[in-house]
């Protein structure tokens, strides 16, 4: 992200846009988190999504008794490749926006200096700078939400690739016969292991007449989540176990292939589809393991 001198400032916010949610936090010039607010994103219309931030910023600045004239500067974190110096959106599959103008759009709705990137960059930069990746210099972070991003850090910066687009590990390709990603393409790790991946999984078993302990928990069918299939194998359902092993086997492949090819000195995982537990992580830990060279 282009850097925000933020020890010119006394107040800074931050974004993360997700297909979900929409998480805002003010921060001090020391770092410190002073406000926060999450919301959900709602219609992924992109003057809506915009409209929706500034009144998160707003919040967090009522919060905190600051005044939006007072925060000095704003960094959001969005999905998809994008331009970090236009700050343009060119792809963003689970928000199904092509080349949306975000810094620009932003700084009209909140009137302060608006700096963009992609949002598996930034928490890459966070668990260098604060929390698991700490001194190490070689780095990838995933994370798994309602998509899968991806940040590389190499000699301790982010690697962007030639048009800033480097990371998309969720657009890996790992079943070409698979089920269709948002994207466009086949059995991409997207497509096999993110949250509406596994809520996906669920569905099509209780099409089949399977999954009724999950559909239960739900309510209906569209109603199934990925949280409703990790509470329920917590529960000890069967059915919900295999849909987050499957889950877990995917990512632990997909982690491998990039390992492998980017040799980092750490791997870390995050995003809230993790919350799900040791059925999803033992799975994808048993599987990575598996799959990566020893060297």
């Amino acid at each position: 992200m282009p850097a925000l001198r933020q020890d010119k400032y006394k107040f800074v916010a931050g974004v993360d846009l997700g297909g979900t949610k929409i998480h805002t936090a003010l921060a001090d010039s020391r770092g410190g988190i002073v406000a926060e607010v999450r919301v959900p994103t709602g219609d992924h219309g992109p003057a809506r999504i915009v409209a929706a931030i500034g009144r998160t910023v707003n919040e967090v600045g009522r919060m905190a008794d600051v005044a939006v004239a007072d925060i000095g500067a704003l960094g959001i974190g969005a999905p998809g490749p994008l331009d970090i110096v236009r700050g343009v959106v060119h792809q963003s599959p689970n928000l199904g926006w092509y080349d949306v103008p975000l810094k620009e759009m932003l700084e009209q709705e909140v009137g302060i200096p608006v700096a963009v990137d992609n949002d598996g960059n930034v928490a890459a930069l966070g668990e260098l700078r604060h929390g698991a990746g700490r001194g190490n210099a070689h780095l990838l972070y995933v994370a798994v939400g309602t998509g899968i991003g991806c940040g590389l850090i190499f000699d301790g910066r982010v690697y962007r690739g030639a048009g800033y687009g480097a990371g998309e590990i969720g657009h890996m390709t790992l079943d070409p016969d698979g089920p269709r990603c948002a994207c466009g393409n086949r059995g991409c790790l997207e497509a096999l292991a993110s949250g509406p991946a596994i809520a996906r999984a669920a569905r099509e078993r209780a099409k089949k007449g399977g999954a009724r302990a999950i559909v239960a928990a739900a309510g209906s069918c569209e109603a199934v989540t990925a949280e409703t299939v990790a509470g329920v194998a917590r529960a000890g359902d069967a059915e919900a176990r295999a849909i987050l092993a499957a889950a877990g086997r995917g990512l632990g492949t997909g982690i491998a292939a990039a390992v492998n090819l980017l040799h980092p000195a750490m791997a870390v995982v995050g995003g809230g589809v993790m919350q799900a537990g040791p059925l999803l992580w033992e799975p994808m830990e048993q599987e990575f393991r598996r799959r990566t060279l020893n060297c």
